[in-house]
């Protein structure tokens, strides 16, 4: 089990490149990728996606991938023609307002656009070896920080799970309370009404009341949900989603016998159990 939560930061110097990955993760429903590289590598984008689509299943996560070069690559180009027009456009500026003899400093005219012009040597698939092991490692280093923060979330998990099992234990205890108090409701309302007590109708009575009122089939169905839920969280590398799928289940059997409960210590282990089902939510939101 791995928390959604994460980060990793390496930094390698790669012979006059220093490359550093940085990756960092947030709680999110789906898988929210982010991958960004320097401008001149914008076509590694999608493969440096793919590689970390396949190690990150669920979450907002952000890559980022930074590259300092001590000598880089670069072919510079000069436009003397538009370096000449920038000039003179100046000068006239300059005669029209009477500062003839006024002299343009080189300065101003090179940071003109289009005066030089620098494109950077791309060998791409040179620099696409130089990244990929950076990455896979910093990748390797933020599952590891995941499955740290997992595992104490699966065993926070495995708590509130106990405490919930507990208070199923305590409805099994007293169902058969629950159901004989159901029947001495009905005597003593047919001793106040009829002065006699029908016990062929009593039983019809108490059947009917059962079939409304009993929670035995509500205790047999949360038994089940607990099963699957420790069972995902023991094999289930990635259960996030189910998780938050069978709490809505369990909290739907929770709420059922909160309502046909008859019993102050039933209700109280209602209370417990729900306590505990929202922690385990409020956990289970931040599982890949």
């Amino acid at each position: 089990m791995k928390s959604m939560t994460g980060y990793a930061y390496v930094e390698k110097l790669c012979g006059t490149a220093l490359i550093s990955v940085e990756i960092k993760s947030y709680n999110s429903r789906f898988l929210d990728l982010s991958v960004y590289v320097p401008p001149f590598l914008s076509r590694l984008e999608m493969k440096f996606r793919e590689i970390c689509s396949g190690a990150i299943l669920r979450g907002k996560a952000d890559v980022s991938i930074r590259i300092k070069e001590s000598n880089p690559d670069v072919k510079v180009e000069a436009n003397p023609l538009a370096a000449k027009q920038y000039e003179d456009a100046v000068l006239s500026i300059a005669r029209s307002l009477g500062r003839e003899g006024e002299v343009v400093p080189l300065s101003l005219i090179i940071a003109q656009e289009g005066v030089l012009s620098a494109q950077k040597e791309t060998d791409i698939d040179s620099y696409f070896k130089l990244i990929e092991p950076v990455m896979k490692e910093a990748l390797a280093e933020f599952a590891s920080e995941r499955e740290r923060e997992g595992e104490h979330l699966k065993k926070d998990l495995l708590k509130n799970i106990a405490i919930i099992e507990k208070s199923t234990v305590v409805f099994m205890e007293y169902l058969p309370q629950m159901e004989a108090s159901f029947k001495e409701t009905i005597k003593a309302r047919f001793l106040e009404i009829a002065g006699v007590v029908d016990e062929q109708r009593v039983l019809t009575e108490t059947a009917a009341l059962l079939m409304k009122y009993t929670i035995n089939e509500e205790i047999v169905r949360l038994q089940s949900h607990l099963s699957s839920i420790k069972k995902e969280i023991e094999e289930n590398p990635a259960p996030g989603r189910k998780l938050d799928f069978i709490c809505q289940e369990i909290n739907r059997e929770i709420n059922t016998i909160g309502s046909k409960n008859q019993m102050i210590i039933v209700g109280q282990s209602v209370i417990e159990a729900k306590n505990a089902l929202e922690d385990i939510r409020e956990q289970a939101r931040n599982v890949e």
